[in-house]
């Protein structure tokens, strides 16, 4: 008989969003990037700063920038902003731009075109002493979730790192699909 363990876990919501690095994000601003909210995970934010994602004569306004600046330039949409821009970015984790689309990014002071854009994949922000301490050794995990629309996620990485805040992260296609909201609990299994 196999024992399965559940583990609490909140879900963080993740919207559509840009990270640029500084060189992209001066050619876009002549501002300095500010903080509008801090976000759960440490050292990072949602500034006040947007900019307008433009695909084959479509566009997206008002996608915030989360800061602070890197040292790669990266798009993360959801599937449903993909078929809204006519287009089909990869499922890929943070940084990870091998076949990343092309996209144009419009700011106040000019455009730029990258091949930046991802549906970023679904994943678990862990340090590796919580990894340790909760016993998570595997790279790839399921999450159950209860409710109305409940349901199992598949492939769902660990994502380990220092100072990271414990959190799953979803885009907000699998967020509305299963019914989630922000900060909502779910169990890893």
């Amino acid at each position: 008989m196999n024992l399965v363990i559940y583990m609490k876990i909140k879900v963080g919501i993740s919207l559509r969003h840009i990270h640029l690095t500084e060189e992209d994000y001066k050619e876009l601003f002549d501002e300095t990037l500010s903080i509008k909210t801090s976000l759960n995970q440490p050292g990072q934010f949602s500034a006040n700063q947007t900019v307008t994602l433009e695909k084959n004569s479509k566009k997206i306004e008002n996608v915030r920038i989360i800061g602070p600046c890197r040292n790669y330039t990266q798009v993360e949409i959801s599937r449903t902003d993909a078929y809204f821009l006519k287009m089909s970015p990869p499922v890929k984790s943070s940084g990870d731009l091998s076949e990343a689309e092309e996209i144009t990014i419009i700011g106040p002071k000019g455009k730029i075109s990258r091949r930046a854009c991802i549906i970023a994949d679904r994943h678990i922000h862990i340090t590796k002493e919580e990894r340790e301490k909760y016993n998570l050794i595997k790279d790839v995990y399921q999450i159950k979730v209860t409710g109305e629309k409940g349901g199992i996620l598949s492939n769902v990485k660990i994502k380990e790192a220092p100072n990271s805040y414990f959190e799953l992260h979803l885009d907000s296609d699998d967020a509305n699909a299963f019914n989630i909201k922000q900060s909502e609990e779910v169990e890893i299994i």
